[in-house]
């Protein structure tokens, strides 16, 4: 019995001493832990998985065009949550019912699910129960001061997760030049202002809670977010929609792959407007690619006028100088160019040649003049800039391209080939400012789709008329190109388009495509550019339309020519371009004047009655009336001239208001 008694007991003493070594070096360690480097470590560890700092976005700068209208915007969305368990026994009794039956009323369903769901919530401790999703700023302001939810995130339970999201009010129009900051890359003016546009982020504590969820530790942020910069560009919302609206139009007539249009107010440079549209395999068009700046082509006969240009300059032809066009066939080194009027026009003078597109006039006149020294003409093309790219802040712009003599695949034809528009490519908006160059009387300016920047309604810094080119020639060379382009819509290629109510000016393009592929059936593209008015031009114009139907129809005067002439018809109809344009300046009017207006009315006055929106820009009293929870219908553009509901009325969720635009 002893000797048990003596085995157990050693056992025990055993058990104890191993129980003892191991209870002090766990303390070791719990001792080492704390006080050694390693214990800052893993206290590090611990506070990573339990609380972290949560980045807030700041709200994007907006985009708006020239008279203030908005173009591109953050819309702050919320998710509302609720910490059920946190809140007092005393306030949760009390307050319940009350704010079961506001929820109710917001959101749908009854007081009593509510109640239901909240209690249910409560006795199983859930700190994140799940209230609602895209919420709107306004909504968001009155469920802040439901019951319970009025004492803040610890008191009331209050939880509200901020989004934002980037919506464009004007919709697919002008999307690709107003561009994107996302994963789609950084395109357009949102990508080329980014660093403008991003502001600065905050952020704010939050804990981990149970299943993965975290919720904010405090009512307030850490670091507030500063909102981005406002981007006021020279997008006119008017002149956009009827380039827009004319381009499309056109397209769907005859059924072209795509295409691009491009208004340009002549002295300053501002792009007016600038669509893009492309088709898709079910006939429809959209904005795919920003056409009008990345995409180069051969130019076909709108590169006439640079031709004509360079011979008059170095004085080697006039425009009364006489060439015989033949019978519309010209051969040089085995190749032909042909006149698209059969039997061509005999003897014709230059001004003639290019009012009636001749190619076998133009070619004439340059390859005869220029052949001994084709450098000559190419180096005058370059001394205009044609060589180069714009320099404009916009991603993606073509690189020109101009051969040149010195190049390895110059050849006998390449001269020739160049005097009327192949060879040679260039970009839309890079045909338009030569041509606009000849309507502000030889000074090449800059295309430019930025007016200002701002922050917080004041102007940080305003963008100037860009010269590129004070004199690309002389006021000689430019007068007579001037008459010559306006011949040619009053009895040359495009006289379909002449119009003795308003007057243009321009040239015509019909430039072949795929014409070296023998197994590929020839396709065309079709373009016209020029400037309105003709005497005093203002706006500047250029359109080109890709691969239209050859069934429909693909002459630069039949496809391209009437979206001009629409464009400009509209323009000078709407906006009364003879009188008003030159003496009047656009005023940019802010939105957020309208909304704090709007939100100095004490809230007794302001819920559930209709603000006056007479007057204020149409873009921003749909983006009001849709955050009251309205739905909207309008016709026409510009600002509210007409409201269906009288400023005053009492209105409900969901109620249709139907705006009439001036």
């Amino acid at each position: 019995m002893a000797t048990n008694k003596k085995s157990i007991l050693n056992r025990l003493y055993i058990v104890f001493v191993f129980s003892t070594l191991f209870f002090i070096t766990i303390v070791a360690k719990l001792f080492h832990i704390q006080y050694s480097e390693d214990g800052d470590r893993y206290r590090n560890i611990s506070v990573e998985r339990t609380i972290k700092n949560d980045t807030i976005h700041a709200n994007r700068g907006n985009v708006y065009a020239d008279d203030g209208s908005l173009l591109a915007t953050s819309i702050s969305r919320y998710e509302i949550r609720m910490d059920a368990y946190t809140v007092e026994k005393d306030d949760f009794e009390e307050n319940i019912k009350g704010l079961s039956i506001e929820l109710a009323g917001m959101f749908g369903g009854t007081s009593s699910s509510y109640v239901k769901k909240i209690r249910t919530a409560r006795i199983n401790k859930n700190g994140y129960l799940f209230i609602a999703r895209n919420i709107g700023y306004l909504d968001y302001q009155k469920i802040k001061k439901f019951p319970i939810f009025n004492l803040g995130v610890y008191k009331g339970g209050f939880i509200a997760e901020q989004t934002t999201r980037r919506e464009h009010p004007l919709g697919k129009i002008a999307e690709r030049t107003i561009g994107y900051d996302d994963y789609r890359g950084a395109p357009g003016i949102e990508g080329a202002y980014k660093k403008h546009l991003r502001g600065k982020s905050g952020w704010r504590l939050k804990q981990r809670i149970a299943q993965g969820q975290w919720r904010p530790i405090n009512d307030n942020n850490e670091v507030e977010p500063q909102d981005g910069r406002d981007i006021i560009t020279t997008i006119n919302v008017n002149i956009q929609d009827i380039a827009h609206d004319a381009l499309l139009g056109q397209l769907e007539k005859f059924e072209a792959e795509h295409g691009s249009v491009i208004v340009m107010e002549t002295k300053t440079g501002e792009v007016k407007a600038i669509s893009n549209l492309a088709r898709t395999s079910k006939g429809t068009y959209f904005e795919k690619r920003n056409y009008a700046v990345y995409e180069k082509h051969e130019l076909g006969s709108t590169f006439k006028l640079m031709s004509m240009v360079v011979a008059l300059e170095d004085r080697v032809i006039d425009t009364s100088t006489v060439v015989d066009t033949q019978d519309g066939i010209y051969k040089i080194y085995g190749r032909s160019v042909r006149d698209s009027h059969r039997g061509g026009y005999g003897k014709i003078t230059a001004a003639k040649a290019f009012e009636l597109s001749s190619n076998v006039g133009l070619v004439k006149l340059i390859y005869e003049n220029y052949k001994d020294q084709p450098e000559k003409f190419v180096n005058k093309l370059r001394e205009f800039g044609l060589h180069k790219k714009l320099g404009i802040p916009i991603k993606g712009e073509g690189q020109p391209i101009v051969p040149h003599p010195d190049d390895k695949n110059w050849s006998g034809i390449s001269l020739p080939w160049m005097a009327y528009g192949y060879g040679i490519e260039l970009t839309p908006l890079q045909t338009l400012t030569f041509y606009n160059a000849i309507a502000n009387n030889g000074e090449m300016v800059k295309p430019r789709f930025i007016k200002e920047i701002r922050l917080q309604n004041k102007t940080e810094k305003e963008f100037e008329k860009e010269v590129l080119n004070e004199q690309i020639c002389s006021q000689e060379t430019v007068d007579k190109m001037k008459v010559i382009m306006k011949n040619v819509v009053k009895r040359g290629t495009a006289k379909n388009l002449y119009s003795p109510n308003f007057s243009m000016a321009g040239k015509t393009g019909t430039c072949q495509v795929d014409y070296g592929d023998p197994n590929t059936p020839t396709q065309y593209i079709a373009s016209f550019a020029g400037y309105f008015p003709a005497d005093d031009p203002i706006y500047s114009c250029i359109v080109v339309i890709h691969r239209p139907s050859k069934n429909k129809g693909y002459y630069g005067n039949i496809v391209a020519g009437p979206v001009f002439q629409k464009i400009a018809h509209k323009i000078y109809r709407d906006a009364l371009i003879l009188e008003e344009i030159q003496n009047e300046e656009p005023q940019f009017v802010n939105v957020n004047d309208d909304y704090e207006t709007y939100f100095k009315v004490s809230k007794e006055e302001r819920d559930d009655k209709m603000p006056d929106l007479k007057g204020m820009s149409g873009m921003d009293a749909i983006s009001l009336l849709e955050n009251l929870g309205l739905k909207v219908e309008f016709v026409g553009n510009g600002k509210v001239k007409k409201q269906s509901v009288k400023s005053g009325n009492n209105i409900a969720k969901g109620l249709i208001v139907k705006l009439e635009l001036s």
